[in-house]
């Protein structure tokens, strides 16, 4: 494509060179920078790109986008632009032909649910008879794309790349997790949604986001980047609320509480092998059932039933779809064993998903609730004495352990998560840094009918201490010692 076509529709501050230059590939980091290629100078955190682009000129790039000014010494194509990530966006969105315009699309947001509801729309769709793709938390996968994420959500030009790919091998639908960071960094911007979905909020990434406001403006952006698309909102949460009402219209709201809601739950009730829910609206009403788990998950169906609804997905196919879906790896994921336990990996790593994970294994279990968690390093350090809180209030026995530590001393968070748990749960904690061990401490704990819930890490496979990773994944580490413990019982 000519570097003119990249740019086509796009303003910029200024564009110096031959703009019928042949450009081949977009890319924002110089190391995978070859012949051709639109190199972009992108400021991060951490690092200016402006610090590479010597290495991406050296190794073929065609052309330059940056915010700053051509340097006087710099004979090449360059392009200054008024936000180089926008910009970016837009011209990732023009080169790979604007996949989105040409499948139906759909972009979650929210601080909890995201990936599950992502999950429940793909088997609803494909009980319809489509072909979707997905990209989200655990896996980019759909037509002609499987791998493992690298991030939520990934670069605009991956994003876009991903999606051409996906269209080309007959996806007719594609959804997308958007986080608030992506948001902030503007990498969905060229997409267009044709349903934007909002979850709930609740207090994370604060590091980054500094305040609830500003978190809840970072999610907002994604309902503003297509004005024809229809809005699937949660209003039971008071964020949801308040969005629902800053939106000019074209909104689908759902609720668990309120009958005023456009889809809510007429009634529910929770199984041992799931949930039995009745969703009315508008036009009439549909009966469950989902072998999924919890209140939680109650909100995820009714999100995604409604945006099913918005898409004119028969109701067969919303009811199938929602039937068929087991679970969703890392989320309240049962481990089996022949002790009779029960035991389940969840990614819950905040407060109020650690507080949802207790209340439905409280609504479920006879025997002791047994706990094991930690939390991040280099991430909001308020929510560690509200996470000790709620385990001391909840749990029968928490072992405080490590989760991903980062640059911190993991005894130090543990010290913090204590402070919560002293004032809720004295006398009902340990302390065990070393995860594995901590694992293998619920288990040695649990009696037939208990509930041992290992949280914090969900679908990771790994551990970040100082600057190592290692390999650490919660479901092999169970599925490991119960192995010991079947050997050591068989003699």
């Amino acid at each position: 494509m000519k570097l003119k076509e990249v740019f086509s529709g796009i303003p910029v501050v200024s564009f110096s060179g031959n703009k019928e230059k042949i450009i081949t590939e977009i890319s924002y980091s110089s190391k995978t920078v070859n012949s051709g290629h639109m190199f972009s100078a992108l400021k991060g955190e951490k690092t200016d790109g402006l610090n590479f682009v010597d290495e991406a000129v050296s190794r073929g790039a065609a052309a330059i986008l940056s915010e700053q000014k051509k340097p006087d010494k710099f004979t090449g194509n360059w392009i200054q632009a008024f936000d180089a990530r926008e910009t970016l966006a837009l011209c990732s969105a023009n080169f790979f032909g604007h996949p989105s315009q040409n499948m139906k699309t759909l972009g979650i947001t929210g601080t909890k649910g995201k990936t599950t509801v992502s999950y429940l729309i793909e088997e609803i769709l494909k009980q319809a008879g489509f072909k979707p793709g997905l990209i989200g938390t655990i896996f980019y996968r759909g037509p002609g794309l499987s791998r493992k994420a690298v991030r939520t959500t990934p670069e605009a030009p991956d994003l876009q790349r991903m999606m051409k790919t996906m269209l080309a091998k007959g996806a007719t639908h594609n959804i997308l997790e958007i986080s608030s960071h992506s948001l902030e960094m503007k990498r969905p911007v060229g997409i267009d949604f044709d349903v934007a979905i909002f979850t709930n909020l609740s207090g994370e990434h604060l590091d980054y986001h500094r305040s609830m406001e500003k978190y809840f403006s970072s999610k907002k952006k994604l309902f503003s980047l297509n004005r024809k698309s229809m809005a699937v909102i949660n209003t039971d949460d008071p964020w949801g609320q308040k969005l629902a009402a800053q939106l000019p219209g074209g909104i689908i709201t759902c609720s668990l509480e309120s009958d005023t809601a456009l889809v809510y739950a007429k009634q529910y009730s929770f199984i041992e092998k799931g949930i039995e829910l009745s969703v009315k609206f508008p036009a009439g009403s549909l009966s469950l059932s989902s072998p999924l788990l919890g209140k939680p998950n109650i909100y995820n169906i009714l999100t995604a039933v409604a945006a099913a609804l918005t898409l004119k997905v028969p109701l067969t196919a919303i009811k199938a779809g929602i039937a068929e879906l087991k679970g969703v790896p890392g989320r309240f994921e049962k481990i089996e064993n022949p002790f009779g336990f029960h035991i389940f990996v969840d990614y819950a790593h905040t407060d109020n998903p650690l507080k949802n994970l207790l209340e439905t294994a409280r609504t479920l279990c006879k025997g002791q609730i047994i706990l094991t968690f930690g939390a991040g390093g280099d991430r909001d350090k308020t929510k560690r004495s509200r996470m000790g809180k709620i385990a001391g209030k909840l749990s029968d026995w928490t072992i405080i352990t490590s989760d991903n530590p980062r640059s911190e001393d993991p005894l130090s968070i543990i010290s913090q998560i204590e402070e919560g748990i002293k004032i809720t749960g004295p006398g009902k904690y340990e302390i065990q840094p070393d995860r594995k061990t901590a694992v293998k401490t619920a288990l040695s704990k649990a009696k037939k009918g208990d509930y041992i819930l290992i949280a914090g890490k969900g679908h990771e496979d790994y551990q970040i201490t100082g600057n190592k990773t290692i390999h650490f994944d919660d479901k092999e580490v169970v599925r490991e010692i119960l192995k010991d413990m079947e050997a050591k019982q068989l003699g």
